[in-house]
């Protein structure tokens, strides 16, 4: 592997792309309740400029084309002192020149979302939402509807409840609920109402990926 495709490469293990999973109980909602996905999905993964934004491009493979791009904005910090923040970060992950993954900050620097194009058509198809730096959110569009199929629900890092959208009406009709790193129970609405109708309870392996 060069340099570069381990630079990309770590870049997108420490974001949690193909991170793993384990989990311990959490608060639960109502299980009738759908998740509300991000506005991000099924948009162009690249946004128009903010005014003022001032973008740095950098080629880190050398084959004279930018693979990534970050962007900054000149504003003052806490304490009133003059600094360029940096806002946005995009990459493009399989070098066709378009960015696949971009990264945005808030105003201390932390990273507070990231929206992927899994699929590389130029749109997003998931998004990853953080606090304080940790990841709390997942949502993936499956179909390009611009509606999350799936959400995953993290707390202190740990998956605690996963909601679908299996027959892509818009509203949540399959849930799992996660503790100690396996799936405890799963919620099926089977007749479209909104509520669960069936429970199973300790799945193994009924659990969906």
């Amino acid at each position: 592997m060069t340099g570069s495709k381990r630079w990309i490469s770590l870049g997108l293990v420490a974001s949690g792309l193909f991170a793993g999973c384990a989990g311990n109980k959490a608060s639960q909602p109502s299980p009738s309740a759908p998740g509300d996905s991000t506005p991000s999905l099924s948009k162009a993964i690249r946004p128009e400029p903010q005014q003022g934004e001032h973008v740095t491009p950098q080629d880190v493979n050398g084959d004279g084309k930018p693979d990534v791009w970050t962007y900054t904005l000149a504003d003052r910090g806490p304490n009133g002192e003059e600094r360029l923040r940096k806002v946005r970060q995009e990459l493009d992950l399989n070098w066709d020149g378009r960015a696949d993954l971009a990264r945005y900050f808030d105003e201390t620097g932390a990273l507070m979302r990231e929206v992927m194009d899994l699929d590389f058509d130029g749109k997003v198809d998931a998004t990853y939402l953080y606090e304080k730096g940790a990841n709390t959110r997942r949502e993936r569009d499956f179909d390009g509807d611009g509606r999350a199929d799936s959400i995953a629900y993290y707390e202190r890092g740990a998956l605690v409840r996963k909601e679908s959208d299996t027959n892509s009406d818009g509203r949540v009709d399959y849930w799992e609920y996660w503790e100690g790193g396996q799936v405890d129970r799963i919620g099926e609405d089977l007749d479209g109402d909104g509520s669960v109708d069936k429970w199973t309870r300790n799945p193994n392996n009924a659990a969906r990926d």
